[in-house]
């Protein structure tokens, strides 16, 4: 494990929020574009959100099976630096971008998790989120750590029900490159706490230093 797992704080929805999770230690803020989602954000906020942060955090545009030409609109009016793609978007479809992208996958219980790893070869990690039918991301439930392989062909996010209360166990038994909170730091969904993203980032901290490489 690297000594420092990066923190990815979803669904932000205004600069006020951003700063707020950047000061609490995040590494990267999460933007959504996936219209049935109630953390979504319009282009041009998020373009204010971008506009809003200090140097060196990185800005990530999730999508869900969005049409090309919405994805083209949004990169044209937002600063985006990573890609995340939560639906069923081929290899072809996340490389044409020319952009850094994360292949998000959805722990549902037939998944061959493994070859499922495998199949992104362009991906820069895989974030592996909890499943519920129909629900593409945000479910707030957490899946069995357990099926995530030891050998791992690229950086692994860990998402799905993390909180403060347990990302401290989910590093020390999965070691992640990096951990992403949505719901799990809100008051009421679409609204970050600042108090709970503080938590979170503690929780982290705490359970690098019980871990050793």
């Amino acid at each position: 494990m690297t000594s420092s797992v990066r923190i990815k704080i979803c669904g932000l929805r205004s600069p006020e929020q951003a700063l707020a999770a950047v000061a609490a230690g995040a590494h990267a803020i999460g933007l959504n574009f996936y219209a049935g989602s109630p953390r979504v954000v319009e282009p041009a906020m998020a373009r204010e959100i971008c506009e809003a942060l200090p140097p060196f955090v990185t800005t990530v545009g999730l999508f869900v099976d969005a049409p090309a030409g919405f994805v083209a609109s949004v990169l044209d009016a937002v600063p985006l630096q990573l890609l995340q793609f939560h639906g069923d978007e081929g290899e072809a479809f996340c490389r044409q971008w020319r952009r850094p992208y994360l292949k998000a996958l959805r722990m549902r219980e037939d998944l061959d998790t493994q070859a499922a790893l495998q199949a992104h070869a362009g991906a820069t990690g895989i974030l592996l989120d909890g499943y519920r039918p129909g629900v593409p991301g945000g479910t707030g439930e957490v899946f069995d750590w357990d099926r995530i392989p030891q050998q791992r062909p690229r950086p692994i996010v860990l998402a799905g029900g993390l909180t403060a209360a347990n990302v401290g166990e989910a590093i020390r038994r999965v070691r992640p490159w990096a951990v992403d909170v949505s719901g799990g730091v809100e008051r009421e969904p679409g609204v970050k706490d600042p108090a709970a993203m503080e938590a979170f980032v503690r929780a982290v901290r705490a359970a690098e230093t019980g871990v050793k490489d």
